[in-house]
């Protein structure tokens, strides 16, 4: 049996990264997962310019980059929030598994999120 305040042990933590096109989509959507209790923490990276391929021509914007916070079980539930708030046809949402951290940060994340 695992302990509420075993993070890595009961569930697997991820970093998501996602970039929107403004600030106020980027406090929109960090405010909505974390009072929805999706994701321990949201942080909003301000103008990051990003060049991508998009319909075979090369793109450059500014954008503001989320780092989202979550377990793997709320990936579901993080991804539909974003989709549904997000402006363009195929918002970035990528996922990093969380390996190792501060157990006293892991276990806070586990103890403000509840699987969706």
């Amino acid at each position: 049996m695992t302990k509420k305040n075993d993070f890595l042990s009961s569930t697997q933590g991820l970093v998501l990264m996602s970039t929107v096109p403004s600030m106020e989509l980027a406090q929109r959507i960090a405010h909505q997962l974390v009072s929805r209790q999706l994701a321990a923490c949201v942080q909003i990276m301000p103008q990051a310019t990003s060049v991508y391929m998009w319909n075979d021509k090369v793109c450059e914007d500014t954008e503001h980059l989320l780092i989202i916070k979550c377990s793997q079980a709320n990936y579901t539930a993080v991804e539909a929030c974003i989709v549904e708030l997000h402006p363009y046809e195929t918002p970035e949402i990528i996922a990093l598994p969380i390996t190792q951290g501060l157990p006293s940060y892991l276990n806070w994340m586990n103890n403000v999120t509840h699987d969706a």
